[in-house]
């Protein structure tokens, strides 16, 4: 079907709505009769040829006393669904009575199937009955959805001599007439124009770099494909389509089965009729309705092919309390066993749920076939860096590359998508990466490959068109580094997260000011007998500050010993708090002694050898909070994480250490700065040459309004 039909039937529904609806409804709730009335006409009209047959068929079961006729009924109709009704929509234009039409209509939609009937329910469509017979409207919307000017039929309308009059309307360009609906619906409502779908040209580089690149392993074998955020449905239909022109290209039979899950109603409806229409779901219902995250439609499934564009910089809190709390989720597609850990969480904030729609698809990877799993999918820039080491985004990138899944990472151009005019990238997981691309990942830059639109559609300022999407697709199986396309090890996007701590150095202001306020303090807190320590440890450093906290707590436990006054940590944290005082001049304060043996010397992790009263002793020092600092060392650091210290932080603080027990991988993926152009600066001469030229410019202007002073 060329462009211009499709604007024609999409102008002709459109027109419907202003021509019927307009004194009954609100421009908001047009597409409450349109889009499930847009349903109803195309499955009418794919039911049409064979509705003779099923009736014969149904009076015959009728009179036989066959209870349970729906399946006999479809496979008359040699679809996946059926109206067992006396009517098409055809018979129904020409009632002259408002009730009489009612009745025949109820009765229309009642002899639908059941499948059918869900769809309608999604719709809320039988509400609007009622206000459509009050105003007599009806009728005239039947009528325009059955004239002979518009075929929402898959096969052509011929003429007399058998010519092609209105060509048929394929899944495809349906879906795509649906989708226009709804953005126009959307617009009208200054809603989310491209929330439920993915563009055209995008859904079909997708299913390019899904293919293509495996085209030459395809089988004569069944192949499933899926789609956790399926909208419209679209982009399974265009992977379908896709998948089995190369399938033919390479001489192979296959068989397709697709399944998809949404969460909207409206959307979920049109996708459902859009699946029978094509005979899917004939066993099993391969769409399902409900959140993908918090309610699986396919839990025990895996998948082939997997492409999504799921919604991003979406709030999943919802989905979050129904999984359990964050501390209560043990969903086995978000927490798996990893690096030596049995519960290594995936589990992003609850403010953007994307990357949860990736880890769904991770765990229905087939993982027992030559073909493995492909996966697909559309993120915005935040899925590349969002969260830091340890956090559930940075473990869904490191889970998916240490375990060599990233494929390849694909920026698409800004203004792509109808809803947004962000940056948003292409991400290829598989675990059956071709030899030569194991233990890497290709980031290919295509932000300056598109073409103009010459009319923007919403945020949708540009298009892929196919030499475009070629020209991509060939760079991904080219495998080239250049600088549209760059591969790195896998290790390039890992680094170590270090925690770097500095001493606690801490004075103690014996003065008598300080000690009659710490009085005070103690007579509050009811630790009268503490100022008799204190008073005998200030006279015997003569109420001077203590540069050495070490000395200062060994003479205050020795001189409360004498006077038999026990020192509780709670007791020595009220002096500590009181006195002490942070002083970078002052001795490091000592949190343990060790005695040699027991640990490890290691001053980078915090064990140092020193000597006290005159033994080789093994210490740990308390921490400063204040001047604690984390460092972020490349997992490719010529050296490791000790030779970045010695050279980037003890250079500058010598007395640092690591606290190992907090060292943790993370993993992002820094796009910009691979492909990064500085912009080039002008010369001095360049600069020298603009500066003389507004001199004389400068000269002339002014030369001018003297003169014409003169003249005055």
């Amino acid at each position: 079907m060329n462009n211009q039909t499709y604007n024609q039937i999409v102008s002709f529904i459109w027109s419907i709505a202003d021509d019927c609806l307009r004194d009954v409804y609100v421009r908001g709730k047009y597409r409450d009769v349109i889009l499930p009335m847009t349903v109803i006409r195309r499955l009418d009209a794919v039911l049409e040829p064979t509705k003779e047959a099923v009736l014969q068929m149904k009076d015959a079961l009728d009179k036989a006393e066959v209870v349970n006729q729906t399946a006999a009924l479809c496979n008359i109709a040699g679809q996946a669904f059926c109206n067992s009704s006396p009517f098409t929509l055809k018979d129904l234009k020409s009632r002259a009575k408002q009730q009489h039409l009612k009745a025949d209509f109820i009765a229309y939609l009642d002899g639908f199937s059941p499948n059918v009937q869900e769809i309608l329910e999604k719709f809320k469509f039988r509400n609007q009955i009622d206000t459509m017979i009050e105003a007599d409207i009806l009728g005239a919307v039947i009528e325009k959805f059955v004239s002979p000017k518009i075929n929402l039929s898959p096969s052509p309308i011929l003429d007399d001599n058998g010519e092609i009059q209105i060509p048929g309307l394929d899944n495809h360009t349906m879906g795509v007439i649906f989708e226009e609906l709804i953005r126009k619906f959307n617009e009208e409502n200054n809603e989310e124009a491209g929330e439920h779908f993915t563009p055209r040209d995008v859904v079909e580089l997708m299913a390019d770099i899904t293919f293509l690149p495996v085209a030459d392993k395809i089988k004569d074998a069944p192949y499933l494909v899926y789609d956790g955020a399926c909208g419209t449905g679209g982009m399974l239909t265009i992977a379908d389509e896709r998948l089995h022109q190369l399938a033919n290209e390479h001489n192979k039979s296959i068989t397709t089965y697709l399944y998809g899950q949404e969460i909207n109603p409206e959307t979920y409806a049109i996708t459902k009729a859009d699946m029978l229409i094509k005979g899917e779901a004939i066993q099993d219902d391969q769409v399902a309705y409900g959140s993908t995250l918090s309610n699986d439609g396919f839990p025990t499934y895996n998948f082939d092919f997997m492409l999504s564009n799921p919604p991003y910089g979406k709030s999943w809190k919802t989905d979050l309390e129904r999984l359990g709390g964050k501390s209560g989720i043990f969903d086995t597609r978000f927490i798996v066993s990893h690096a030596g850990e049995p519960e290594f969480k995936m589990i992003p904030r609850s403010s953007d749920g994307q990357m949860l729609f990736l880890a769904n698809k991770i765990s229905k990877m087939k993982h027992d076939t030559e073909l493995g799993s492909r996966i697909v999918e559309v993120h915005n820039g935040s899925s590349l860096f969002t969260g830091d080491a340890g956090q559930g985004e940075s473990n869904l990138r490191r889970y998916i590359i240490e375990n060599d899944w990233l494929e390849a990472i694909i920026a698409l151009p800004e203004n792509m998508f109808y809803n947004t005019g962000i940056a948003t990238y292409i991400w290829i997981v598989t675990n059956r990466k071709a030899p030569h691309r194991r233990g890497k990942v290709q980031l290919i830059d295509a932000t300056e490959l598109k073409n103009p639109l010459r009319k923007n559609l919403g945020n949708k300022n540009c298009e892929f068109t196919p030499e475009i999407r070629k020209k991509i697709s060939d760079m991904l199986i080219d495998f080239e580094h250049n600088e549209q396309s760059m591969i790195f090890e896998n290790e390039e996007f890992g680094y170590h997260k270090i925690t770097v701590e500095r001493p606690l150095r801490l004075s103690i202001n014996l003065s008598k000011e300080n000690l009659e306020n710490f009085a005070i303090i103690c007579e509050q807190q009811k630790e009268i007998d503490l100022m008799s320590v204190i008073y005998a440890v200030a006279e015997k450093f003569q109420y001077t500050t203590i540069t050495n906290f070490n000395l200062f707590v060994k003479e205050l436990s020795k001189i409360a010993a004498e006077l038999n006054i026990k020192l509780p940590a709670k007791r020595l944290n009220l002096i500590k708090n009181s006195l002490a005082l942070i002083d970078e001049n002052a001795e490091k304060v000592i949190k343990k002694i060790h005695k040699p043996g027991k640990v490890v010397v290691n001053p980078l992790y915090g064990f140092f050898n020193t000597t006290i009263d005159d033994k080789q002793c093994v210490v740990e020092y308390e921490v400063d909070n204040n001047l604690r600092d984390t460092e972020q060392i490349p997992l490719l650091h010529e050296g490791g994480i000790e030779q970045f210290f010695k050279d980037e932080v003890l250079t500058f603080a010598p007395d640092a250490w690591i606290d190992e027990s907090k060292i943790q991988i993370g993993y992002e993926i820094n796009f910009s700065r691979y492909f990064y152009k500085p912009v080039k600066l002008r010369t001095l001469d360049e600069i020298k040459a603009d500066i003389y030229k507004l001199e004389i410019e400068a000269e002339g202007l002014l030369e001018q309004v003297i003169g014409r002073r003169e003249l005055c």
